[in-house]
C-alpha cells in the first residue's frame, strides 16, 4: 500500500463516510487512491473554505467528526478561516492538507506554505507527517483528539512523497497519549454542593450552551423536575424546545429582555457547557451582580474562572454531570421568582415594528410556521442570524447551526450543504443576508451537483445590515462602505443559472405563497425577500455594556 492508500484505509477504520474537499497538485496521490474507494463519499466543493464549513456543520448536525481535504499552499490557506471557526465553536473536525515533498519543504517551492505554523493557533493540534509508517497512528490520534475532551479541529499535513511512499508499518489498535486525559466524570462532591446550593436559592437560573447540546435529554429532565427558569446561548438553542414554558429565550447582546433581566436578578447561576462569551456577558464586572453562587460545568478546565468567577466549579462532560444533577434534583418552590419572570415576558416580548415594508422576522416566523420548528436551520452572519435566533422556534438540539465565536460571514451556504448531507431525510433551511451569501455563493454549484434540497432564504436589505445598524447607533449615521443594493446580483436569476428554482418577494402580500411554494418544490429552492433597508435587531446591549444599558426597541424609524 502507498501512503495515500493507507490514509484512506485509516479514515475508513475511523468510520468516515463523507469527505468534503477540493483536489490539487500536492494531494493528487490521495485523490487517485480515492478513485478506487467507492465506500468513501467525496463532496466536491468550489472553494476550500466551503469544505471546512461543510465539514464543521456535518459534524455538529451528525455528532461525528467532520473531514475536509484540500491541497497545499493556497488550498490549505483557504481552509484557515474554517479551522478558526471550528476552533472557536468547539467543533470536531479533521483537516487533511497536501504538502510539497519533504525534500522541498522550506525552499519556497511551488504552492508551499508553512501550514502547521499558520494553523497552530487555530487548531487543537496539528501534524506534519514525515514517515509513511506514521500515517495510521497520526490519523487515529487526530480523530481521538478532535472528538474527545473539548472538541476541536485537528490538521494533518501530508507531503506528496509521503503519500507515494510504500507502507511497511501496521495499524494501531488504540492511542497512547499520556499527557492528554480529559476529565469526563465531574467530582461527586462538587455536584452535591451544587444541588444543595440550588435547594437554598430563591432566584436560580440555568444557562446552557453549545457544549451541552449532547446533554439535552438530561437537561430537560433536570428542568422538568426542578422547574428552574432556563436560557440557552446561540449554540445552545434547541436544548429546550422553544415552546417549553421554562425557556426564556437567548441571553446576551441580542437576547430577550426576560433572559437578560433574569441573569441580572438571579441569586444563583448554573452554567453548563458555556464559556461566558463576551456577547453573553457584556461588561463582566456588571454581569449577574446578585449571583451569590455560580456553578460552572465545563469539560475544559481552562474555561472555568477565565471570565466569570465560579464558587462551585465542576470539570466534566456536560451530559455526565447533567445526568447526575437530574438524578439528584428535587422540585423547587420558585413561585415569586416565576411571577417576576412572567411579568418581564409580558412586558418585553420580542416585537416587530409595524411598517409598510416587509420585515425579516415576519419571513422567519412564516418559515417557522411552515416547518413547525422541525427543520435544521443554518445561518450566515449578520442581522438575519440574530433575527433567526430570536424568531425561529427551534425544537431540537443541534438543529440551529451558525458561526458564533468567529462570526464568519459566508458560513451559511456551505454549512447548509454539510447539514443536508448529514441528514438527507430532514428539511434544511438556510437564512442568509445578501452580504453574507455573496461570500460563498459559488457553492450553489455543489448544491446542484449533489441534488441537495436545501431551502435558501435571502433576507435582502441591500446593506451590510449589522454594520449599518452600528453606524446608525454609534457613528452618527455615517454609512461608510455598507451599501450593496446598487451592485447586488439578481439572486433569483443567479440561482436559475445554476438550474435552481427561485422566487423574489417584494411585498407582504406575496409572503405566504412564496413560503408555501418553497416547500412544495422537491429540490433546492432560493427565495429572496426584499426587507426594510433600515431594520435593526432589538433588544440590543451595546458592546461593553450590561443589561442595565439594554436598548429594548428602536427609536422612531423613518423609512429610507
Amino acid at each position: 500500500m502507498t501512503g495515500a492508500e493507507v490514509l484512506l484505509e485509516a479514515l475508513s477504520r475511523e468510520g468516515v463516510e463523507v469527505i468534503f474537499g477540493h483536489p490539487g497538485g500536492a494531494i493528487m496521490p490521495v485523490y487517485d487512491a480515492l478513485y478506487h474507494r467507492p465506500d468513501l463519499r467525496h463532496v466536491l466543493v468550489r472553494h476550500e473554505q466551503g469544505a471546512g464549513h461543510a465539514a464543521a456543520a456535518y459534524a455538529r448536525a451528525s455528532g461525528r467528526v467532520g473531514v475536509a481535504m484540500v491541497t497545499s499552499g493556497p488550498g490549505a490557506l483557504n481552509l484557515v478561516t474554517a479551522l478558526a471557526d471550528a476552533m472557536m465553536d468547539s467543533t470536531p473536525m479533521v483537516a487533511i492538507t497536501g504538502q510539497v515533498p519533504t525534500t522541498a519543504v522550506g525552499t519556497d517551492a511551488f504552492q508551499e506554505a508553512d501550514v502547521t505554523g499558520v494553523t497552530m493557533p487555530v487548531t487543537k493540534h496539528n501534524y506534519l507527517v514525515s514517515d509513511v509508517n506514521e500515517i495510521p497512528k497520526v490519523v487515529k490520534e487526530a480523530f481521538y483528539i478532535a472528538s474527545t475532551g473539548r472538541p476541536g479541529p485537528v490538521l494533518i499535513d501530508l507531503p506528496k512523497d509521503v503519500q507515494n511512499a510504500e507502507f511497511t508499518g501496521r495499524f494501531p489498535d488504540g492511542v497512547d497519549l499520556p499527557g492528554y486525559k480529559p476529565t469526563y466524570r465531574g467530582h461527586p462532591r462538587q455536584i452535591q454542593r451544587a444541588l444543595k446550593a440550588l435547594e437554598a436559592a430563591k432566584r436560580p437560573l440555568l444557562i446552557a450552551g453549545g457544549g451541552a447540546r449532547h446533554a439535552a435529554e438530561a437537561i430537560r429532565r433536570f428542568v422538568q423536575v426542578t422547574g428552574i427558569p432556563t436560557t440557552t446561548t446561540l449554540h445552545g438553542l434547541g436544548i429546550l424546545s422553544a415552546d417549553d414554558p421554562h425557556f426564556l429565550g437567548m441571553p446576551g447582546m441580542h437576547g430577550t429582555a426576560a433572559a437578560n433581566l433574569a441573569i441580572q436578578q438571579a441569586d444563583m447561576l448554573i452554567a453548563i457547557g458555556i464559556r461566558f462569551d463576551d456577547r453573553v456577558t457584556g461588561d463582566v464586572s456588571r454581569f449577574a451582580p446578585n449571583a451569590q453562587t455560580v456553578v460552572h460545568v465545563n469539560i475544559d478546565p481552562a474555561e472555568i474562572g477565565k471570565v466569570v468567577d465560579s464558587q462551585i466549579p465542576v470539570v466534566g462532560d456536560a451530559r455526565w454531570v447533567a445526568e447526575r444533577l437530574a438524578e439528584g434534583a428535587k422540585p423547587l418552590s420558585l413561585d415569586p421568582w416565576w411571577q417576576q419572570i412572567r411579568e418581564w415576558l409580558r412586558a418585553y416580548p420580542l416585537r416587530v415594528p409595524a411598517r409598510a415594508s416587509l420585515r425579516s422576522p415576519e419571513v422567519i416566523r412564516a418559515v417557522g410556521e411552515a416547518t413547525g420548528g422541525e427543520a435544521i436551520v443554518v445561518t450566515g452572519v449578520g442581522q438575519h442570524q440574530m433575527f433567526a435566533a430570536q424568531f425561529y422556534p427551534v425544537k431540537h438540539p443541534a438543529s440551529f447551526l451558525t458561526s458564533g465565536g468567529l462570526g464568519t460571514m459566508g458560513f451559511g451556504l456551505p454549512a447548509a450543504i454539510g447539514a443536508q448531507i448529514a441528514h438527507p431525510e430532514r428539511t434544511v433551511v438556510l437564512f442568509d443576508g445578501d452580504g453574507s451569501f455573496q461570500m460563498t455563493m459559488q457553492e450553489l454549484a455543489t448544491v446542484v451537483k449533489y441534488r441537495l434540497p436545501i431551502k435558501m432564504v435571502i433576507l435582502n436589505n441591500g446593506y451590510l445590515g449589522m454594520v449599518r445598524q452600528w453606524q446608525d447607533l454609534f457613528y452618527d449615521d455615517r454609512y461608510s462602505e455598507v451599501y450593496l443594493a446598487d451592485s447586488n446580483p439578481d439572486f433569483v436569476q443567479l440561482a436559475r443559472a445554476y438550474g435552481i428554482e427561485g422566487t423574489s418577494v417584494r411585498s407582504r402580500d406575496a409572503l405566504s405563497d412564496a413560503v408555501a411554494r418553497m416547500f412544495e418544490v422537491e429540490g433546492p429552492f432560493l427565495a429572496v425577500f426584499d426587507v426594510a433597508p433600515d431594520e435593526a435587531v432589538y433588544p440590543m446591549i451595546p458592546a461593553g455594556g450590561s443589561a442595565e444599558d439594554m436598548i429594548l426597541e428602536a427609536p422612531e424609524e423613518v423609512e429610507r
